[in-house]
């Protein structure tokens, strides 16, 4: 097989071909083929068209703003730590370490001398020293702001740092711990950027949420994630409701708000869970159905007036549903109503179940506290209980919270454990001194008393509802509900003056 040579200039001009090719792929370069140099043009490839956070960021980012708070500290105490404190270890590092010197120069007051004294004025009293910052977000174009409680709880003075860097005080309106929410105002001249709640009730798990916020006080910081769940209950408090987000959320990031893709607040972000203090992809975020009552409330009162209505509650489970005959594990068993409280006036008593408030349904005992606290006190309202096997409703009027430390519900018990065959009780039991209920002397460590928590020492005072004052009186309550058909019975338990009931399963033989 043969070839033919290329002639002289057909070499030439792929050889220039090849060189802009080349040049042309690497986005620079010139060719001298000529008498001129040939300059290639880069190579642009278009961006594949694929969602994102900027635009609504540019919308909703002049309504965030920092907190920081300032508060009068007794100079013993004060020991001019940075805002990372020695819990974090740095205190603990040696005096060379690098990270020790790096605090030491850029700590809160911005420079090495930690030690210089606390007090500028003439009569020696203390200026504010910084004690803590977060974040907030304006809800109205005069001023109002939104940030969480625990963030202001310490201060006595607030300065408010917009995006753009400008500082302006600003004065506590009024704070709400129950649910770790306060308001802030900043008077001036400036009509200010603001933002709205959502109507939470749409948000869904898996819903994008945009984070903006003052993370360990670097200011205008944008984070994004989806919303991981619904509906938590953390122990904050006793109106715990929480959203759970994975957007990154850290120490100063309390009190910003969450965003959904239209620009409106959906949670405030208030909590994280983490074992190392910093972002684990665990955040939980005030809803803002939540949030717009409490403001609202706070900026026209200064404070939260909530319904009180007086009763001990505690979850319905399985055990204690089919004892009392309802269908579904749903609502709040009243372990007690309180003296002279609203519920015991209306009638509400001890083995109660709350299963509705104004005709809307009781799912669970923190459903019933919201309820309520979101009525006004002294409004009249229909509470549904179910008693002897049957639905009634009863007129309320609802009290106002006394003390401050009464709250609509009262800590739950530990949950029963899982339901076991009953040979028999396994308790042994003698009369009361005063005749009211039997008291139980023994527990058998391997009956499903003892498993639910049942101890020597309480006092059984009632069975399904029907007082009890001798042994017979038991058996006759445990024989009424298994020729009803019942698979367990419901023990109400004295223990120092606070009541609580325990379902135990029947022997079925």
């Amino acid at each position: 097989m043969s070839t033919t040579p290329l002639s002289r200039s057909r070499k030439r001009l792929m050889a220039a071909a090849a060189s802009v090719a080349l040049a042309g792929a690497i986005g620079f370069g010139a060719v001298t083929g000529g008498t001129a140099p040939v300059y290639a043009e880069a190579v642009r490839v278009e961006a594949p068209q694929a969602p994102g956070f900027a635009d609504v960021v540019q919308q909703v980012s002049p309504a965030v703003v920092s907190v920081q708070v300032k508060a009068r500290i007794d100079p013993a105490a004060d020991r001019g730590m940075s805002p990372f404190s020695d819990q974090q270890g740095f205190d603990n590092l040696p005096d060379n370490h690098p990270l020790k010197r790096f605090f030491r120069q850029f700590g809160q007051d911005g420079n090495g001398d930690q030690n210089r004294p606390r007090f500028n004025r003439r009569d020696g009293s203390q200026k504010p020293r910084p004690v803590a910052q977060g974040s907030g977000f304006f809800i109205s174009e005069d001023g109002y702001l939104v940030t969480n409680n625990h963030v202001v709880s310490d201060g006595t003075a607030y300065t408010v740092v917009a995006n753009d860097g400008k500082e302006y005080d600003a004065k506590l309106i009024g704070t709400d711990p129950r649910t770790d929410l306060a308001v802030l105002k900043v008077d001036a001249s400036t009509k200010f950027t603001y933002v709205g709640f959502a109507d939470d009730a749409k948000v869904r798990v898996g819903d994008w949420v945009v984070a903006v916020g003052n993370p360990f006080g670097l200011g205008g910081t944008v984070t994004a994630g989806i919303v991981s769940a619904r509906g938590r209950d953390i122990g904050a408090g006793p109106y715990d409701d929480f959203l759970q987000i994975d957007a990154a959320v850290n120490r100063g990031n309390s009190g910003g708000p969450a965003f959904n893709l239209n620009g409106e607040v959906v949670g405030i972000n208030t909590a994280i869970f983490s074992p190392s203090g910093g972002n684990v992809g665990i955040a939980f975020a005030i809803p803002a159905s939540t949030a717009k009552q409490v403001v609202q409330d706070l900026m026209k009162n200064g404070s939260v007036q909530r319904g009180w209505l007086g009763v001990e509650i505690q979850p319905v489970t399985a055990d204690v549903a089919e004892s009392l005959g309802l269908k579904d594990e749903k609502g709040a068993l009243v372990a007690s109503a309180q003296d002279a409280g609203p519920a015991k006036k209306a009638g509400i008593a001890a083995g109660d179940i709350i299963t509705g408030v104004n005709g809307q349904d009781v799912a669970s005992p923190k459903e019933l506290s919201r309820l309520i606290a979101g009525i006004t006190p002294g409004k009249s309202v229909d509470i549904t209980v179910w008693r002897n096997g049957k639905a009634e409703t009863l007129k309320v009027d609802l009290g106002e919270i006394p003390g401050g430390d009464k709250q609509a519900s009262a800590d739950q018990p530990a949950s029963p454990a899982e339901p076991s065959t009953l040979a028999d009780l396994g308790m042994t039991v003698t009369r009361s001194e005063d005749g009211n209920g039997l008291v139980i002397t023994d527990v058998d460590p391997s009956s499903d008393a003892a498993d639910r928590g049942i101890q020597a020492g309480d006092v059984i005072t009632a069975v399904n509802a029907v007082a009890v004052q001798s042994a017979a009186d038991v058996t006759k309550a445990l024989d009424q509900a298994e020729k009803a058909g019942r698979k367990a019975v419901l023990f109400q338990i004295s223990r120092e003056d606070s009541n609580r009931f325990v379902a135990l399963p029947l022997n079925q033989g």
